[in-house]
């Protein structure tokens, strides 16, 4: 595939095990269930999802966590975060971003102040648009293979 990309919620777990995408861009996703579970606000914790807390269910956590996968990725991949996401907490980006720096993955981050996990549904309308931008910048850049392609914060 010559000019596919990635942009789903689960970004970080698909660019870990297959390398079919030419650019991928990922939104407050889960990089670490681990660290996720003991951060996140107290909407839910994911025992319902691996069938136990983590300390009943420590290795399954681990092994459907993004980052045990991160030395496999290879696509560009831009994340985007918000500050005040209590949902999936600012570090689950910082740890992804980290990990694929450590891989030698061509990376950016960018962060969204007073934003929460909401940030493309009821962000302000200014970061919506930013959002978009930066996410038009790394497709141009890495779909069409613009190496002149701008970051929308340099112009």
């Amino acid at each position: 595939m010559k000019r596919c990309a990635d942009i789903p919620g689960s970004t970080n777990w698909i660019v870990g095990h297959t390398n079919r995408f030419k650019a991928a861009v990922t939104l407050r996703s889960v990089s670490n269930f681990i660290s996720d579970d003991g951060t996140r606000d107290g909407a839910y914790g994911h025992s319902p999802d691996f069938g136990g807390d983590i300390f009943q269910q420590f290795d399954l956590y681990w092994n459907r966590s993004p980052l045990k996968y991160a030395q496999n990725v290879k696509t560009p991949t831009l994340i985007l975060h918000s500050d005040n996401d209590y949902r999936v907490p600012i570090e689950q980006g910082e740890q992804w971003f980290r990990a694929l720096k450590h891989f030698g993955v061509t990376t950016e981050i960018v962060f969204f102040p007073r934003e929460n996990h909401n940030l493309t549904r009821t962000g302000e309308p200014k970061h919506l648009v930013e959002s978009l931008n930066w996410q038009l910048y790394w497709f141009d850049r890495f779909l069409n293979g613009n190496s002149n392609a701008v970051p929308p914060d340099m112009k």
